[in-house]
């Protein structure tokens, strides 16, 4: 009998199960269906393969029969599809494809922090995005979202005064709030989809992730992940062949 689909399926299954106890620090002897749904209510990725984890736990106690004193034996050997389904979810759950890989190039829109408003009003107009990022000397200080702009500029209507001398006089780099800062999330270049996919389902109210090399503000910007970018998302994890969020 040729064992090698066997071995493959063996292999992706000791590792997951190593990362999850690894990830979750839970004891040793957890069993796999009892460790995959504790771990599915802290991983998405475990969650959405979270049927197939624990058929493939129930499949490997069928592939693998334990004899006194020889260890263990192969009495079965799964197909094709089972072993390639099962290398497919190793690899997102030990390898996760990092955000970074998803948007090779993604349109930032900026303004500099001694640019009018006005400036931050015509990049909102032309390109259509929620979020401006305000750079002073070549580092990221702030943004500003397209719904605080609308605040501002109807606070400065109901002050009477004039909105395009308002806009014109007005600096970026003074319209920046620390509090419109929470509504967004920094995350470092070697962050998952995976972290991305979860930092939105924990903050319904999230705006978008923002991707620079450390994470941190004062840094220039790499990426900037919204829910209008979940298709493209998607699509990046279908070519990968998993399910798709």
């Amino acid at each position: 009998m040729d064992n090698e689909n066997a071995a493959r399926f063996l292999r992706s299954y000791n590792s997951i199960e190593a990362r999850l106890k690894t990830i979750y620090s839970v004891r040793p002897t957890q069993n796999f269906t009892d460790l995959v749904k504790r771990c599915s209510d802290m991983n998405i990725t475990v969650r959405r393969y979270c049927s197939e984890l624990i058929d493939y736990g129930k499949l490997r106690n069928a592939i693998v029969h334990h004899t006194a004193g020889a260890g263990e034996t192969v009495i079965a050997v799964p197909c094709d599809e089972v072993v390639d389904n099962i290398e497919y979810i190793e690899r997102q759950i030990c390898r996760p494809p990092k955000i970074t890989d998803a948007f090779k190039v993604k349109k930032i829109v900026t303004v500099f922090a001694d640019d009018p408003l006005l400036q931050a009003v015509r990049e909102f107009s032309v390109n259509r995005q929620k979020t401006v990022i305000v750079y002073d000397h070549g580092n990221m200080i702030g943004l500003i979202n397209s719904y605080a702009l609308y605040k501002l500029i109807a606070a400065a209507a109901d002050r009477g005064e004039n909105l395009t001398d308002y806009l014109a006089s007005t600096k970026c780099g003074d319209a920046l709030s620390s509090e419109e800062m929470d509504n967004y999330c920094l995350m470092n270049k070697y962050s998952t989809v995976l972290d991305v996919f979860t930092e939105f389902e924990k903050r319904r109210s999230l705006v978008a992730v923002i991707v620079t090399e450390n994470g941190v503000l004062g840094e220039k910007v790499i990426s900037i992940v919204t829910p209008a970018d979940f298709p493209r998302i998607n699509k990046f994890l279908e070519n990968y062949n998993v399910k798709p969020f």
